[in-house]
């Protein structure tokens, strides 16, 4: 299977366990999971409001949940363990199903909007955002929205900082989503700052390291003009060296340059001479035949007008 469908096939599992989760568990406030495959099987942590309830009398619903993710989900001896959620009007799951259960019994959007977001504030929370879409208060469905602080939409901050919760109210008009975001108290946003008062700027002035040991190392100008110049001198050579030479190489090169054949000035002024004389015959035999067609050319031209 390819990476990308097998991308896609996790996905779509970790979602139906999460479906079932809620239906399984919605009574206990359920708040989420995290599924990590480990050599020893697959490790679920579930978080719920009530964790008494999720485990049952004798650890017999934990037990019946544990058979269904590995009979229907295929899971590899699921390990699941259940933590309590220490205020779940931060957790963005619980929140959604809280607030979808108020809408259900016949509480006015607007009121149980405001009514949730404020709860969520008073918790601690930086920043709240409720989102309700559908059939609200008549046939004609919109989205309304309930905003408080400081909320992140976009990039990672968004992904790993926000906490996600959604729920669904079935109502007699038709069915509404609940959407609810959450960011928590103690959440590190990329775009904090913190603002001293009667402070001096100095202490907090970070000194570069090893600048006082770099321009300890560097030589003073006069050694480096000094080293400059006796680079540039060429180096002494010494006089006194010993310089074996054959005798028997240097005699056989002075006999060969003794008697070189050099040619003399009267031999060489008769080459000249022959040279030029068989020069100006060619010359002379080439102009009469040029002279020789012009004449007949002219001729042809005469008798042509005539």
């Amino acid at each position: 299977m390819a990476d990308e469908q097998q991308f896609i096939e996790n996905g779509l599992q970790r979602t139906q366990i999460d479906e079932f989760f809620q239906d399984e568990l919605g009574r206990a406030g359920y708040g989420g999971m995290e599924i990590a495959k480990t050599p020893m099987g697959t490790q679920i942590v579930l978080k719920a409001e009530k964790p008494g309830m999720v485990i049952g009398k004798g650890g017999k619903n934990i037990r019946k949940v544990t058979t269904t993710l590995e009979e229907e989900f295929g899971l590899e001896d699921p390990q699941v363990d259940v933590q309590e959620v220490e205020e779940p009007d931060l957790n963005a799951a619980i929140v959604a199903d809280r607030l979808a259960n108020a809408l259900e019994r016949g509480w006015y959007f607007r009121k149980a909007g405001h009514t949730t977001i404020d709860r969520i504030m008073e918790a601690g929370a930086l920043g709240a955002e409720i989102v309700l879409s559908g059939k609200v208060t008549g046939a004609r469905s919109r989205v309304e929205k309930f905003n408080r602080g400081y909320i992140k939409h976009n990039g990672e901050p968004a992904e790993e900082i926000v906490d996600h919760g959604i729920g669904t109210a079935v109502m007699k008009l038709g069915t509404i989503g609940v959407q609810v975001k959450i960011i928590p108290p103690d959440a590190e946003l990329p775009d904090d700052f913190e603002i001293y008062e009667d402070v001096e700027v100095e202490d907090y002035i970070e000194e570069a390291e090893g600048v006082e040991e770099l321009l300890a190392g560097e030589p003073d100008d006069e050694e480096a003009t000094e080293d400059a110049s006796t680079a540039d001198e060429p180096e002494a050579v010494e006089e006194d060296v010993d310089v074996e030479v054959d005798e028997e190489v240097i005699e056989e090169a002075d006999e060969e340059f003794e008697d070189p054949d050099v040619p003399d000035e009267a031999d060489v002024e008769e080459n000249l001479d022959d040279l030029a004389a068989d020069v100006d015959e060619e010359l002379d035999e080439d102009t009469e035949a040029e002279a020789e067609e012009l004449m007949d050319e002219m001729e042809d031209e005469e008798g042509d007008e005539e």
